[in-house]
Parts: C-alpha cells; sequence; structure tokens
C-alpha cells in the first residue's frame, strides 16, 4: 500500500502553509521534488525550503525529472501523453524508494483540487494496478492569492464567476451569463482578444513570493502595461505564473437579464 498526500502549499509564501500541511510533510517517508527546466530552479529551491522549514530530520527527500509537455497539438492528447509520462515517473521513483510501501508525499502548487493535474495522474497509477489511497491537504490557490493582493471580492453580490484558461478565452470569447471571469494558465494575453470597453482587470504574477507583481485597472487602460510587464518579468526570471481577474460593468448586467427575458 502507498499512501500518497497531495499536499496544497500555496502561491510560494512560507506563511501559505497549513498545520495540517506541516503535519502531513513530517507523517510522510517520502515527499519527491519535481526538477523541471534549468530556468524553474527557483520552484524546487523553494520547495527545499519549505521542507527545510518543516522537516525534523525523518522524511527523506527526493527529486526527479518531470517530463515536459509537448508542444505539438492536438493540446488535449498532448496533455494526456503528458500525464502518462508523469505517471510513469512517479511510479519508477516508487518502485526504487518505497519498494515495500509507505507514506509519499508532493508539494502541490496552490491547491491540488485547482487546474493541477495530480489527482488524475494518481489515478493512472491506480488503474495500472497500484495499491493506492490517495488524500489531499487543501492550500491557498493562485484565486485566493490575486484577490487577497488586490483586496477585492471574487465575486459581485448575489452573481456566479467563471473559472477558466488563456486558451479557452481566446478561442471561445467571453463566456455568456456571467460579469466576473478567473483566468489561468494564460500564455498568450488572452486578455486582448476581448473588446476592452467595460472591463476591468486585475493581474498579478508571483503571487505570494518576493517578486510578486501587480496592475490593475479599465482593460482598454491595462493591458499594453500587463504585457509589457510579464516579458520584462520573463526575461529576467525565465519564467512566469499569473492569473487575472475580468469583469463587466452594470451595462452588461442589464443586457445580459434582457436576453434571458
Amino acid at each position: 500500500m502507498i499512501e500518497l498526500s497531495l499536499i496544497g502549499i500555496g502561491t510560494g509564501n512560507p506563511d501559505h502553509l497549513t498545520r495540517e500541511a506541516e503535519a502531513a510533510m513530517r507523517a510522510a517517508d517520502l515527499i519527491l521534488l519535481p526538477r523541471k527546466r534549468a530556468d524553474t530552479a527557483d520552484l524546487l529551491d523553494l520547495r527545499l525550503m519549505l521542507c527545510d522549514a518543516v522537516l525534523h530530520g525523518r522524511t527523506r527527500i527526493e527529486t526527479f525529472d518531470l517530463p515536459e509537455r509537448a508542444a505539438a497539438p492536438p493540446y488535449l492528447t498532448a496533455v494526456g501523453d503528458w500525464h502518462d509520462a508523469i505517471a510513469a515517473a512517479w511510479g519508477r521513483q516508487i518502485e526504487r524508494h518505497l519498494p515495500n510501501g509507505g507514506r509519499l508525499a508532493l508539494l502541490i502548487w496552490g491547491d491540488p483540487s485547482l487546474y493541477d493535474s495530480s489527482l488524475r495522474i494518481a489515478e493512472r497509477l491506480r488503474g495500472g494496478g497500484m495499491d493506492l489511497r490517495v488524500t489531499v491537504v487543501p492550500g491557498i490557490t493562485s484565486l485566493q492569492a490575486l484577490t487577497a493582493a488586490h483586496a477585492i471580492a471574487l465575486n459581485e453580490v448575489g452573481a456566479p464567476v467563471t473559472i477558466t484558461t488563456g486558451r479557452r478565452l481566446a478561442e471561445y470569447g467571453w463566456p455568456e451569463g456571467v460579469n466576473t471571469l478567473a483566468v489561468m494558465l494564460d500564455g498568450g494575453s488572452a486578455f486582448n482578444t476581448l473588446p476592452p470597453d467595460g472591463v476591468s482587470i486585475w493581474w498579478g504574477a508571483y503571487l505570494g513570493m518576493a517578486q510578486q507583481a501587480l496592475l490593475a485597472g479599465p482593460l482598454a487602460e491595462t493591458a499594453s502595461a500587463i504585457v509589457a510587464r510579464r516579458a520584462t518579468l520573463r526575461a529576467r526570471h525565465g519564467w512566469i505564473m499569473d492569473i487575472y481577474l475580468l469583469r463587466r460593468t452594470a451595462p452588461y448586467q442589464a443586457t445580459v437579464k434582457d436576453r434571458v427575458a
């Protein structure tokens, strides 16, 4: 039996770790930390720093090379192949370091439930015959960190929110029936594909980290500044993780209600 704990660690701020997360890390026999590209080494360093601050010497730490997703379309096929490769990498590490079973922990950015694939990858291991029991320790998400950093509410009174990706926003446009969009995994500034009138944006990068960057304002006035800031930050750090909230103003609410009626 492998007892796998997927531990949400927040968005880079050590203070985001909950007591439950600290207890789960200490209870693990092994924590696996992924190595990605050389230009993202500080992400591994941050995980190592969290382990150094929390662990008392019993838990082993091992690193492994994380497979990269193919850039070629179709997107869903590439993602599926990527998840298969990651599951295989996890399996090899488990076979090597926990051949007789035990408690394994993975440290997940934000929360394992929000645009993270660790739960799906764990299901691949279980579907392949591994005796695996999964528990989730929730963490602070980038969405929570964004709204906190800007001191704004996620939703309007009694109104829904749609959480989507930059790829879907660019391909399908603004979903009908909602005024507020939270957009994640946007590598191409999809907000530039929208008519900007009557839309406000709240953007944040490296949320919770020392290099946190924030911009907000009417989309028509702020979009170009965000694009420029993203380019500067990516060049400086070699990578970027960002998220933004878009909100339409009251005239659109009236239009939606009239169309529904």
